[in-house]
C-alpha cells in the first residue's frame, strides 16, 4: 500500500511515518521546505519526499499511484497567529490535497481533526470547515474518513508545548509555577495507542461508508491537576526539587471547556484498544529526555 502522508514532520506525522515504514509501506511524505526532519531523519532515505511549497500537488499524485492519503497538518494558532494563516494550513491546504485525492480516486481521504467544538478557537473553526468540504465532497470511489482525537501525548512532541514545557521548568527547578485551577477534564492518549488505532481504520477501510467518523481518545477523562501532579510525582523518583505549583494563578480562557472525553465505541467495535496508561506514558517521555 502507498500513503501518501501530509505533515509527515511533526509530532503526530512523524510517528505514523516511522510505523507505516517499519510495516513495509511505501510513503510518499510532504513536508513544507523550513521543516525540521529531526524526528525523521533515520527515515528519510526509505520514503519520497517532497517540500508541499515548491511542488504543485498534482505533480506529486502524477509520480505515484497513491492508495490513501493521510492529512496531519495542523496550524494550532499560536502566538496571535493571522486568522489568515490558520485558515491557510488547516483547510486551503487540506482542501486542495483533497481535490487531488478525488481527481485520481484515491481509496481514502484519512483526515486529522480535533474533538474541540468550532466555536472555541480559530484552529478547531478552520478544522472543522474542512470537515463539511469532507461531507459535500464525499463520494463511493474515496472514502472520506474523520478521526477527531482528544489531548495526545508523548516523546518528540513539540517542546513548546505545555508537558514538555512543564517537564523543563520542573529540570530547572524555578521557584514556582503559574496555572489555572486544573479541575477541567481532558482525555488523555499517548502517541503510539493514536497509530494503533490509524492502523485499525486503515485495515476495515473498506467496510466503511462514504463518510466515517471517529474519536479518538481513551474514553475516560481526569482533571489536568491530576495530569500535572503525576508528572511531578513521576519526576521526583528520579530528582528532588521545590517547585511549587501555583494552581489557579492563571484564569481560564473564555470558552474554556470544562469536559472532554473521546467516545471511542465506533473504534472498540473495530477491535482496538487503548493500552497505555497515563503513568507509563509520563515515564516514557521522562525517559526520552533525561
Amino acid at each position: 500500500m502507498t500513503v501518501l502522508l501530509s505533515g509527515s514532520t511533526g509530532f503526530l506525522g512523524s510517528h505514523l511515518l516511522k510505523f507505516f515504514i517499519e510495516k513495509g509501506y511505501t510513503v510518499v511524505a510532504l513536508k513544507r521546505s523550513t521543516s525540521d526532519t529531526f524526528r525523521i531523519k533515520d527515515y528519510l532515505d526509505k520514503i519520497h519526499c517532497y517540500d508541499s511549497d515548491k511542488i504543485d500537488l498534482s505533480e506529486i499524485f502524477q509520480n505515484h499511484i497513491i492508495d490513501v492519503v493521510i492529512n496531519t497538518v495542523t496550524n494550532y494558532g499560536r502566538k496571535d497567529t493571522k486568522p489568515s494563516l490558520i485558515v491557510e494550513t488547516n483547510l486551503l491546504f487540506g482542501l486542495k490535497l483533497l481535490e487531488e485525492s478525488l481527481h485520481v480516486k484515491v481509496k481514502a481521504f484519512i483526515n486529522t481533526d480535533t474533538l474541540l467544538d468550532k466555536n472555541i478557537t480559530m484552529y478547531a473553526l478552520s478544522k472543522n470547515q474542512l470537515v463539511d468540504w469532507m461531507k459535500f465532497l464525499s463520494s463511493s470511489d474515496t472514502k472520506m474518513i474523520n478521526v477527531k482525537i482528544e489531548h495526545m501525548y508523548g516523546v518528540k512532541d513539540d517542546e513548546n508545548k505545555f508537558i514538555y514545557w512543564f517537564i523543563h521548568q520542573l529540570k530547572q527547578n524555578v521557584e514556582k509555577i503559574d496555572l489555572t485551577s486544573g479541575t477541567q477534564k481532558r482525555d488523555f492518549i499517548y502517541i503510539s495507542d493514536i497509530v494503533n488505532a490509524y492502523e485499525i481504520i486503515l485495515k476495515n477501510m473498506n467496510c466503511f461508508s462514504s463518510f466515517e467518523e471517529f474519536e479518538l481518545g481513551t474514553g475516560e477523562s481526569i482533571e489536568v491537576r491530576q495530569f500535572v501532579n503525576q508528572i511531578v510525582r513521576e519526576f521526583k523518583r528520579k530528582k528532588d526539587i521545590s517547585t511549587k505549583l501555583n494552581f489557579g494563578a492563571i484564569p481560564y480562557r473564555e470558552n474554556e471547556n470544562m469536559m472532554m472525553q473521546a467516545n471511542i465505541s465506533k473504534l472498540e467495535q473495530l477491535g482496538w484498544q487503548p493500552k497505555v496508561v497515563i503513568e507509563d506514558g509520563i515515564k516514557r517521555i521522562l525517559q526520552d529526555i533525561e
